[in-house]
């Protein structure tokens, strides 16, 4: 419930559907200079981080900008790339987090347009940054952020939305993904309503040590999403990677005794990662496939299939990581652990 009620807020009151554009009040003051950028770099850390690297692939998609994507403890450290026309976009449910606060320290020392996406109002992120979105999001009470993460995906989607009307996006193309974006709270509820079979797979899996998660383009943020989670709350270990990059290493570890979560979406890449899997079946290697409603297909290669509904190819991945985190929740519960507070882990890491 909460994770498609999030969504909801993340998405109320922003979308105009006849202009087929969204609006962001928080970032009205500083349009002109975002019309004229050229430049954006996303800051953040840990599941921030992985949302910053999905809007990476958006923003290329939506937008002319050229994107990076710095975790921030590394970035304020480097020789940072910032010349006028550079945007900095930190990204922090608290609005707390100590490495991206002083990134973004630097970043305007060095003269760029501090933006900042948190759902904490009033947060030291927010009294930071010139100009910003809230989440909305309401307080998440467990330390392993889960629905900030899917209305972070959200608002960086219509942030995109915004930018890329203003260029060469048309209104059909922006009304065709205001569209997509106003389905995803009943998409997530779909999601949610498979709970049961979800926590019977999961119970089928947890007794395992080691993980892969393999997804492309849009979905490979959510594979490493999706492993994040699973070592936060349940301690299982896991790993994601570019499903492209399963043969440079990765696959040397598969065998029946380590399961591979593959993001079999229907897009652009669905054949290459059809490809991976049966690279993985070869070796005998277990496999849950996340897949879009209605492809047969994949259960003739894995051995359990959960499914997300159609949408937009850069939209379909909101809903299915919410498949995983629920599987990584209904795993942690099979193992007995503390999924709220988790050892070893804080809400707001506010040292560096």
């Amino acid at each position: 419930m909460f994770f498609s009620r999030s969504g909801e807020n993340a998405l109320r009151g922003r979308l105009i559907g006849g202009e087929g554009i969204a609006h962001l009040g928080g970032l009205d003051k500083v349009l002109n200079h975002l019309k004229e950028a050229h430049h954006l770099v996303i800051v953040s850390c840990g599941t921030s981080y992985y949302a910053g690297l999905y809007a990476r692939y958006v923003f290329e998609r939506l937008t002319d900008l050229i994107v990076e994507v710095e975790i921030a403890s590394e970035m304020r450290y480097r020789k940072t790339n910032i010349r006028p026309g550079t945007v900095v976009l930190g990204i922090s449910q608290s609005g707390e987090t100590a490495d991206t606060i002083a990134a973004m320290h630097e970043a305007s020392r060095k003269g760029a347009l501090l933006l900042g996406l948190v759902n904490v109002v009033g947060s030291t992120m927010s009294r930071l940054t010139e100009a910003g979105v809230y989440n909305h999001g309401g307080p998440e009470i467990g330390v392993a952020s889960t629905k900030i993460f899917t209305s972070q995906c959200c608002i960086l989607a219509m942030i995109a939305l915004l930018l890329g009307r203003f260029k060469h996006l048309a209104v059909t193309d922006g009304m065709e993904i205001v569209a997509g974006l106003e389905r995803l709270p009943e998409q997530i509820q779909r999601v949610l309503k498979q709970a049961d079979a979800i926590r019977s797979i999961a119970a089928r899996y947890a007794h395992y040590d080691n993980f892969l998660f393999i997804g492309r383009k849009y979905n490979y943020p959510m594979a490493l999403e999706g492993a994040l989670k699973l070592k936060e709350i349940s301690y299982i270990h896991a790993e994601g990677c570019a499903a492209g990059e399963m043969k440079h290493g990765f696959i040397a570890m598969i065998d029946k005794r380590f399961p591979t979560i593959c993001l079999a979406t229907r897009d652009m890449t669905y054949d290459k990662v059809i490809s991976n899997m049966q690279e993985i079946k070869s070796r005998s290697g277990k496999m849950i496939a996340i897949a879009t409603e209605g492809d047969a297909e994949i259960t003739e290669i894995a051995d359990d299939v959960i499914y997300t509904p159609p949408n937009l190819d850069f939209l379909q991945p909101i809903p299915a990581v919410v498949a995983l985190q629920l599987f990584a929740y209904y795993c942690a519960i099979e193992r007995g652990c503390d999924i709220d507070q988790p050892r070893n882990l804080a809400k707001s890491v506010t040292v560096e």
